[in-house]
């Protein structure tokens, strides 16, 4: 399987660009919805201590789309690193 665009068809390329404008446009509008609910979820980190990770995992698998919840895990990840220190 190639990844360089030049070995792919006209609408095969159009299908890749087009799906990255998609998910830019996501990206872009749902940035600092993203981030608020990140914040959220590390906010019940000292409460629920030790069934956090389980309970952001059950958390992170009912937000839609998909591509939505990876941002919101990103961003977790990202405050956990930085709690980290």
């Amino acid at each position: 399987m190639s990844y360089n665009l030049a070995n792919k068809t006209l609408p095969e390329r159009a299908a890749i660009e087009d799906e990255k404008s998609r998910l830019f446009d996501l990206w872009q509008s749902n940035l600092g919805k993203a981030k608020g609910d990140a914040a959220r979820l590390m906010g019940e980190r000292a409460k629920r201590k030790g069934k956090w990770s389980e309970w952001v995992r059950g958390e992170l698998d009912a937000m839609s789309p998909p591509e939505y919840a990876n941002m919101v895990r990103a961003e977790v990840n990202r405050l956990v690193a930085a709690a980290r220190g």
